[in-house]
């Protein structure tokens, strides 16, 4: 993809913004979200800019398999072995607010369905 990185999460990225980060390796970063909306809360995003799930191709299934194994090794580093839930919000009605792929990995107490 020929996206943009000059969103919040590229500033993360390229280290010009802190973020208390928890993993990384040179396809992703996760790191702790700032305004957390359970105990845990977690984003997993591609270090490659790719503004939303509808946005990825072909070419991107090695990676969007990637994310989910990341999310999975980071929850099991944080020690979430009580269950936890895996949400990508994709465009403006789902609510998604920042214009790079995210997966927010939420845990740490029991979550209801549906969420809210």
């Amino acid at each position: 993809m020929s996206e943009t990185n000059d969103t919040i999460f590229g500033k993360i990225i390229r280290k010009e913004i802190p973020a208390d980060i928890v993993y990384e390796d040179n396809l992703a970063l996760a790191f702790r979200d700032v305004n957390p909306q359970a105990p845990v809360h977690i984003l997993v995003i591609p270090k490659q800019a790719i503004a939303k799930l509808s946005n990825a191709d072909s070419q991107d299934h090695a990676l969007m398999g990637h994310l989910l194994l990341t999310a999975k090794r980071v929850a099991e580093q944080v020690g979430l072995t009580n269950g936890y839930r895996v949400v990508i919000n994709t465009g403006d009605d789902s609510g998604q607010t920042v214009d790079h792929l995210h997966l927010h990995i939420l845990g740490g107490r029991p979550l209801t369905w549906p969420p809210g």
